[in-house]
Order: C-alpha cells, then sequence, then structure tokens
C-alpha cells in the first residue's frame, strides 16, 4: 500500500530558512508549498487545504496570528497549525493559542524538531 504524502504550507519570509525548513519537511515525507508572506498564504487557501500549515507570526500583509485567525474564524477550518516565531514572548505565545494555534515554536527552529512536532499534530486528527 502506498501512503498519500501529507500537505504542508509553509509561511516563512525568511528565504533561507524557508528553505532549510522546506528541504527537512520534504525528506521527512511532506509535500510543501511555500509561501513567503500572509498574503500569499490567503490566496493558496482559496484554492487549497493543505493538511497543516506551519507559519511565522511576523510576516509582511498578514501575520501568522491572522492567518490563523483567518483559518479558523474566516475559512472554518480545524486543520492544525503551528505558529513559530523569534517573538516568543508570553504575550504573543498567548495570543497565538487563544487564536486558535495548536502549537508555537521559537526560533531558532531546529529543523527536526519541527518535523516531530508536525508529526505529532496530524497524528492527533
Amino acid at each position: 500500500m502506498i501512503l498519500e504524502k501529507k500537505h504542508l504550507l509553509l509561511a516563512e519570509d525568511d528565504e533561507l530558512l524557508a528553505s532549510l525548513l522546506n528541504y527537512r519537511l520534504e525528506k521527512g515525507g511532506y509535500k510543501v508549498h511555500l509561501a513567503y508572506d500572509g498574503r500569499e498564504v490567503k490566496e493558496f487557501l482559496k484554492e487549497h487545504t493543505p493538511d497543516i500549515i506551519v507559519s511565522d507570526i511576523m510576516m509582511p500583509y498578514f501575520s501568522g496570528i491572522e492567518i490563523v485567525d483567518h483559518v479558523r474564524n474566516e475559512l472554518n477550518l480545524q486543520i492544525p497549525v503551528i505558529i513559530i516565531s523569534s517573538a516568543g514572548n508570553e504575550e504573543n505565545v498567548l495570543n497565538a493559542f487563544e487564536m486558535g494555534a495548536n502549537d508555537f515554536i521559537s526560533k531558532p527552529v531546529s529543523p527536526s524538531e519541527l518535523l516531530v512536532r508536525v508529526g505529532r499534530e496530524l497524528a492527533k486528527m
């Protein structure tokens, strides 16, 4: 039996970090779709529903928090959303969870840790 790859939307405006995470996630068996700002995320979500979203909190046009709000309240999707941020202060973490994020990872992000957390969130579904 061949298992279908899970689709992951990775939203990260730092192209180097996005490339590194994309490489590790693809090696981990995921089909990764990259977005470099919040506007690209919203455009992607108009036509596609990924299995999970990983988003930086601070991006151009729409923040990761606004993406969580869009996914939960406008699109009414219950897919997992993991927020990553260099601004891992308590206010940002609590705000992300209040908006409906499933997990929060402070930068610098370990690609291996991200892979484990993605797998853990998908296993809950």
